[in-house]
């Protein structure tokens, strides 16, 4: 098979193990004496509802409402679907996010509320506490994306400043809840992904503080006096471990990047090739993440150690990216620019990066695909691989050379996916 063929073909199993219509049915309840309301917020938030209808049994209660990115809706029949905006909120988000609050409030002991979270529900399940504005939210947001700030900070931010998220979407609710979880974060901790709606949140309000001060991160005054309250204890924290409002919650993770990994080196080894997995909490730019991936395929290609061709090695979990420039291109685009820097046409060798929801950063490509013969081909066009590193330009590198992944909405999403192929 052609290297870039097989190269996307992984990335597909990859993204086929993470599929809501496929693990969904196996997590769910048994229908309640009274309703069953489901919600949900994030990226696959719409398959994962349409998974619960077509596993839960004739004739039983089914209502709710998930919100979901723009073009990531699908059709369903009991539960309502809205798109709104990711990764910076909106006011479609805002809205959505008031009526779920409302709804879950209405549950009584007898009811049942099944919480659908994947990644992008932070931003999708916006609905900041009353003293600060949507549009002071937004401003926070754009600042920790170009921040390099890892989302599990950035979400400890999100959490003080929310009305729903930091477990305070439980505490609302007065009937057993089951949340089912698609992990988009390294680690998977079930607090972090979608910041936590349904769970237990130890990070403090003095948490977030040091967070928009480590970065540098100017914020509007309606932030820092709601988040000054909150470390002089004149507002309520979130939720802690521990807290009788978890009494009654179930939060289970039903799919990972390991997961999805397995299905990829299974995938190579149909095809005789050694997988070597090497780590799903892969974090740091993702510039000197390449550098680091490109040292270690060098010492395979002219050395056969520590593993001998032909061998993909596989990674996951998530990079950021410091924006410096004014080019286009997300963290996976970032990541294979350098490694083309590093690696200067080395033979033989191949590389993909693609992010499982089909969106690398906020463009519509999931990622691209690295070959040997990358640099020759962009050079006979007037570019390099430098310069367009050095302004974030990754998208438009692979764009010119023909080699951006396309895949559209996945409806799922438990991070990037990298692979270097080494033949």
């Amino acid at each position: 098979m052609d290297p870039k063929k097989l190269l996307t073909a992984s990335f597909h199993a990859a993204v086929a193990a993470a599929d809501p219509l496929k693990i969904v049915a196996a997590h769910l309840p048994s229908p309640p004496k009274g309703r069953t309301l489901v919600i949900g917020a994030g990226k696959a938030a719409a398959s994962m509802a349409r998974a619960v209808e077509l596993a839960w049994p004739a004739g039983a209660s089914l209502e709710g409402l998930v919100v979901t990115r723009y073009a990531h809706g699908m059709e369903t029949e009991h539960i309502r679907v809205v798109e709104a905006s990711h990764p910076v909120p909106d006011n479609a988000g805002e809205i959505a996010a008031t009526e779920i609050l409302s709804l879950v409030s209405q549950l009584t002991a007898d009811d049942r509320l099944i919480a659908l979270v994947s990644g992008g529900g932070s931003s999708l399940l916006s609905l900041p506490v009353p003293s600060v504005p949507m549009a002071d939210l937004k401003a926070v947001t754009s600042s920790l994306l170009k921040s390099g700030a890892p989302i599990t900070e950035m979400n400890i931010v999100r959490k003080h400043l929310s009305q729903i998220q930091g477990g305070r979407l439980a505490a609302a609710c007065k009937a057993p809840v089951t949340t089912l979880i698609i992990s988009d974060v390294t680690g998977d901790d079930p607090s972090a992904i979608a910041s936590g709606p349904t769970c237990a949140d130890a990070s403090t309000y003095q948490d977030a503080i040091a967070i928009l001060a480590r970065y540098q991160i100017a914020v509007p005054a309606s932030v820092q006096q709601h988040l000054s309250a909150g470390a002089a204890g004149r507002v309520g924290e979130t939720p802690k471990p521990g807290d009788a409002v978890f009494a009654n919650v179930t939060n289970t993770v039903i799919a990972t990047a390991r997961d999805s990994m397995q299905a990829a080196a299974e995938f190579f080894r149909s095809h005789q090739i050694t997988p070597v997995v090497l780590g799903d909490t892969v974090t740091g730019e993702a510039s000197e993440v390449a550098k680091v991936y490109a040292a270690l395929a060098r010492e395979i290609r002219h050395h056969d150690q520590p593993f001998k061709p032909p061998v993909a090695l596989i990674s996951g979990g998530e990079c950021t990216v410091t924006v410096r420039g004014n080019g286009r291109g997300g963290r996976c685009a970032e990541f294979l620019t350098s490694l083309a820097v590093e690696l200067a046409g080395m033979p033989a060798t191949y590389a993909l990066a693609a992010d499982t929801d089909g969106i690398d950063g906020t463009e519509d490509n999931a990622g691209a695909l690295l070959a040997p013969d990358s640099a020759a081909r962009a050079a006979a066009l007037g570019i390099s691989a430098e310069s367009m590193l050095a302004n974030n330009d990754g998208y438009n590198y692979f764009s010119a050379l023909g080699d951006l992944v396309v895949t559209g909405p996945t409806r799922t999403n438990v991070n990037d996916y990298r692979v270097i192929l080494i033949l």
